[in-house]
């Protein structure tokens, strides 16, 4: 008898983008002739930038000759991309990274999920809320969650550290001991932030316990102010005590190509159950030669393209062009009466729903009514209750589209 993976089961029945996507289906089949404006997935929208696409040519022209074919790469990635990354994303921030602390991937959300492998089952897990689902999901399959609690709408062995309103959407210090902190800052789905000062009370509080952050920092490329970092290395002591993730995607519009990378310093340290010291760097790229077989050639070239003149020009075009739908988002809701939050040093705005409604009685609202596909923020955790995502990754006219009809609903 062949037995499962019994974690699995403690799962929610679907993931919430794949409820989302089943709605809006169902919706298109009975309304056919509704145009359907999607401000919901995060998925960009804007054309892989020209220097991208002319190092992805080039890489295929190389891998059809004899001299520049290439097999198996490196499964931490070309030195050629680990270079520019310590070179653009840290030395030129001032912070000391080696290339061997660097693993390319196909992406943040593996990375994230993925990095659970080489921790044990025990470590107590704290995770905001609202939080991408996928920290929760992986922690669940992981056997560190416990049983789901149906009417708190809580795992019983995760703590959740609440991001809400009340306490302008910046995560309390535990009052417990935890082991693994996930964090995400440019904050999804809220779209807020932590200063450096903030974000230094989580990494003394790390190196107190002997804890591991979990940093995601997928957004940081739309950061607009100066005081908050762009990496969490920007805060003293935190090679010590942290993760990051990063990600091309929604930086270079990658979300079809699949390219990201996680940085795991040399200083940081895990622990056996006798208290030994063991490199954290070692294990990943030990857990990373046996089931990963690298990034492909072509895409790393991509991604090396985005560190060139061109190709940050480029790219610094796309992301200006989602930091003015942020604006159009933001501004319309407020026009609308809505109170928000995010939309200054991220792509998503965080809006409060009006009226007591739930967040997916409001789904519904905006998708039968104004035709508009946002997220419900219920569906990023319980907290995320009374609030709503939308997204500036459309296109221009749509996102002023989507707008004017939200406000069309609400300003009756």
């Amino acid at each position: 008898m062949s037995n499962i993976n019994e974690n699995f089961l403690e799962l929610q029945e679907s993931y919430l983008f794949s409820t989302i996507a089943k709605k809006v289906a169902k919706f298109t089949e009975d309304n056919p002739n509704k145009k359907i404006i999607k401000l919901g997935i995060g998925d960009v929208t804007r054309p892989i930038v020209p220097a991208c696409v002319e190092a992805m040519h080039k890489a295929v022209e190389e891998m059809g000759t004899s001299d520049g074919f290439r097999g198996y790469g490196p499964e931490q990635g070309y030195d050629f991309l680990r270079d520019s990354i310590v070179e653009n994303e840290y030395k030129s921030r001032g912070i000391e990274i080696s290339k061997d602390e660097i693993f390319v991937s196909d992406g943040a959300k593996c990375d994230c999920g993925n990095i659970v492998d080489i921790f044990d089952k025990d470590n107590k897990v704290a995770i905001t809320d609202p939080v991408y689902p996928v920290y929760i999901d992986t922690s669940v399959m992981s056997g560190r969650s416990g049983k789901y609690n149906k009417e708190k709408e809580i795992y019983e062995e995760i703590v959740y550290l609440p991001v809400t309103e009340e306490n302008d959407f910046k995560p309390k210090i535990p009052s417990e001991k935890v082991d693994l902190i996930y964090l995400c800052f440019p904050n999804n789905p809220t779209g807020t932030t932590l200063n450096k000062q903030e974000l230094k009370k989580w990494v003394d509080y790390a190196r107190d316990n002997k804890s591991i952050i979990l940093y995601d920092t997928a957004y940081e490329a739309f950061i607009t102010e100066t005081d908050i970092p762009h990496s969490i290395y920007e805060v003293d002591g935190a090679k010590d005590v942290a993760i990051e993730f990063k990600s091309y995607s929604k930086t270079a519009g990658f979300t079809g190509l699949r390219c990201g990378y996680v940085v795991i310093p040399k200083e940081l340290k895990g622990y056996t159950k006798k208290g030994e010291e063991v490199s954290i760097n070692k294990l990943w790229n030990r857990r990373t030669c046996t089931k990963f077989n690298g990034v492909s050639y072509i895409t790393q070239r991509a991604a090396e393209a985005t560190y060139s003149e061109e190709g940050k020009k480029q790219i610094r075009e796309n992301i200006n062009y989602y930091l003015e739908n942020v604006k159009i988002i933001k501004n319309g809701l407020e026009e609308a009466g809505f109170t928000v939050f995010g939309g200054v040093n991220s792509p998503y705005v965080w809006l409060k729903i009006p009226n007591g409604m739930s967040s997916w009685e409001f789904f519904d609202k905006l998708l039968n009514e104004a035709n508009v596909v946002g997220t419900p923020g219920s569906g990023f955790g319980p907290h995320g209750e009374g609030y709503f995502r939308l997204t500036a990754f459309g296109t221009r006219e749509n996102t002023i589209e989507a707008i004017d009809r939200i406000k069309m609903l609400f300003c009756k």
